[in-house]
């Protein structure tokens, strides 16, 4: 039984300090003291296909340090010592496990999303001073990661090697022969890159995996990792993580789930994130539990979705973690013929799950959803729903031991006015042993650390809205910039999401601000609809109008569209919507004009401004390019997003 009912059940855990607990001073030493418990235990089991999801490559956890150890000692050799940086290109394999624990022991690990373009994924190993990468060798369905590798290789100076993981390894027989054929084209140019390019897994075994070679001391305040987060542009934010963030944050959950060497996981979200890493990696790791890592593209591989349940089965699954669409997802995979009696529970965080999938699930299902919040800032989680207390639906739970939370009034310039009281919302603040010491670029520090008193640390503000209530349950908002102003009026997105989502045609909603050269912005809303859903848009608004209770948050318009755009953890991108809504304003007012024969407008991200709207016009024979110009200026005048004008066939004005 889980200790932690209530939040004095978490204060009562408090009373015995930190210091007493003798956490372990780094990730490989959690690792290590993990192995320990039973080292031929199970530690990773992986399975390439979803397909064949019976078929899989087992390691035990004398395995698993072995290859730590190994990766380790590799990484050394190439040059890495305890402030250089190892990058990580790759989907979810083992292999991806040997290289973040293993440049955390030596160096700093730095996963990287393969599905981010190539120039991004420069810039972040620019930002980051990237001296060995580790990526997938060409294989079918991930072969787009190197031709990214490519297209980078002459852009990072720092970088010194490329290792390659060939998932071919995974293969036997006629399989394996087949896919080398395939990329037949594709190894051999891994020749002609700037730097060498060597096997992963042969190099890794000319090195000893009984212990680390460099003899290195790790203390708990060594920068241990760096996670990209946010923005899109210009100077990439990179969150660094200490060992001390890692282990506390990987330890203290597991208190709070109460983890066990028995426990089993199972990993689905992708291992460039922190919630794979920490929840599906370093707290089971710590505790001797076992995780099973599904394909390398997690619940995206063909058929784990569809078979999850009998995976369920066949490994004996206690949990596993995922976002509202999974769960979305499962509620249409039948579950009749499968045994998941094992299954204690499920978690969720990235996104907050919609009541009626949370309900339909544990009624359908028969598992309990257990909420968390958490931020790559505050390394991985900071609260969660009790698992064998009160769950309330639509809060994150309360906060986890030792990682205080509150929620405050905050000025114009960032700086604490005072606490909020009970259900009041406010700016929520945490600290703790879990909080990064800040982002790479300093620039990218400014205005996120809250000082209230001078002798005490400073807290983080996460920029997320929020209250706790009465019994210490945590209850988010909203962001402060997903906020919708409209006159002046500050509308919460979720006043609009949260009725939408009750509807049971309506699978997810998404409200943003639409331009509006009078009030500032205009709530719109973007619907996504179950399948087979024949419900229209105008009764959509009926509903909306009758179901929300702010007048001021009424959407002007509601727009179904078949999927909503998502990022690679399942959270929904309201930035690539809000593009949408500019590049539709934009263009409308651009149409008034009479001298504009045709224009096209372009809305993304710019690494000054926030948003930029790139906009191509074509002109009348007759039509004078300066004055057209003066006009554009006073028609898009009136919104605050910037814009630049091209007109075509002749130079920029």
């Amino acid at each position: 039984m889980n200790p932690f009912k209530t939040i004095a059940d978490v204060e009562t855990f408090e009373q015995t300090s930190l210091t007493e607990r003798h956490l372990p001073n780094s990730t490989y030493e959690m690792i290590q003291r993990g192995a320990a418990i039973r080292p031929e235990a199970t530690a990773l089991d992986f399975f390439l296909q979803g397909t064949d999801f019976k078929n899989s490559v087992r390691y035990s956890y004398r395995q698993l340090m072995e290859h730590i150890n190994r990766a380790a000692n590799m990484f050394t050799a190439l040059g890495i010592a305890q402030n250089d940086v190892v990058s990580m290109l790759l989907p979810s394999v083992p292999q991806a496990h040997f290289t973040i624990w293993g440049a955390e022991a030596v160096g700093i690990v730095n996963p990287i999303n393969p599905l981010l373009e190539a120039e991004q994924i420069a810039e972040i190993m620019n930002a980051a001073g990237t001296k060995v990468l580790v990526t997938v060798a060409p294989f079918p369905k991930v072969s787009f990661i190197w031709e990214k590798v490519q297209a980078i290789s002459e852009k990072v100076p720092t970088l010194e090697h490329i290792l390659t993981v060939d998932l071919s390894g995974f293969l036997t027989g006629l399989k394996k022969g087949l896919v080398k054929l395939i990329t037949l084209k594709e190894r051999r140019q891994m020749k002609n890159l700037r730097q060498p390019v060597r096997d992963f897994a042969r190099l890794l075994q000319q090195y000893p995996g009984e212990a680390l070679q460099s003899k290195r001391e790790i203390a708990p305040d060594d920068i241990a990792s760096m996670f990209h987060t946010g923005g899109t542009t210009g100077t990439p934010k990179l969150a660094r993580h200490t060992h001390r963030n890692e282990v506390f944050d990987a330890w203290v959950l597991g208190q709070y789930q109460s983890m066990t060497e028995g426990f089993v996981l199972f990993c689905g979200l992708p291992l460039f994130h922190v919630n794979a890493v920490i929840v599906t990696g370093l707290m089971p790791f710590g505790y001797g539990a076992k995780v099973v890592l599904g394909t390398p593209a997690g619940y995206r591989g063909d058929g784990v979705v569809d078979n999850f349940w009998k995976i369920v089965e066949h490994y004996q699954l206690n949990s596993f973690s995922g976002v509202p669409t999974l769960y979305s997802a499962l509620l249409n995979v039948p579950v009749e013929n499968s045994d998941i009696h094992s299954l204690e529970y499920a978690a969720c965080g990235a996104a907050p799950m919609p009541v009626e999938v949370f309900n339909a699930f544990e009624q359908r299902i028969g598992v309990p959803i257990v909420e968390g919040y958490g931020l790559t800032e505050g390394t991985c989680v900071s609260a969660v729903n009790p698992k064998d207390g009160e769950r309330r639906v639509g809060s994150v739970g309360f906060r986890l031991p030792y990682q205080p939370i509150r929620i405050a009034v905050l000025d114009e310039q960032q700086a604490f006015v005072r606490d909020c009281k009970v259900n009041e919302i406010g700016a929520v603040l945490v600290r703790g042993d879990n909080v990064f010491p800040g982002y790479k670029e300093e620039a990218h520090n400014k205005n996120i650390w809250v000082h209230i008193d001078d002798s005490e640390a400073p807290w983080l503000n996460t920029g997320d809205l929020g209250r706790i209530d009465a019994e210490g349950y945590l209850w988010l908002t909203g962001r402060e910039k997903e906020l919708i102003i409209r006159g002046g009026h500050n509308i919460d997105p979720k006043l609009i999401e949260d009725p939408l989502h009750s509807h049971p045609d309506v699978a997810l909603a998404a409200a943003v601000g639409r331009p509006d050269a009078r009030v500032g912005e205009l709530p719109v809303v973007y619907v996504q609809l179950e399948e087979n859903a024949r419900i229209s848009v105008d009764e959509l608004l009926d509903f909306a109008k009758d179901h929300i209770t702010e007048r001021a948050a009424i959407p002007k318009e509601i727009i179904i569209i078949d999927e909503l755009p998502l990022t690679t953890v399942g959270k929904i991108f309201k930035p690539q919507l809000v593009w949408r809504e500019v590049e539709k304003v934009y263009r409308q007012n651009l149409s008034t004009i009479p001298q504009i024969k045709s224009a096209s407008v372009s809305v993304g991200p710019d690494k000054i401004h926030g948003m930029r709207a790139a906009i191509q016009v074509q002109l009348n024979d007759e039509a004078d390019a300066q004055a057209v110009q003066q006009e554009i200026n006073r028609v898009l005048g009136v919104y605050t997003i910037v814009f630049s004008v091209e007109f075509l066939n002749m130079s920029s004005v």
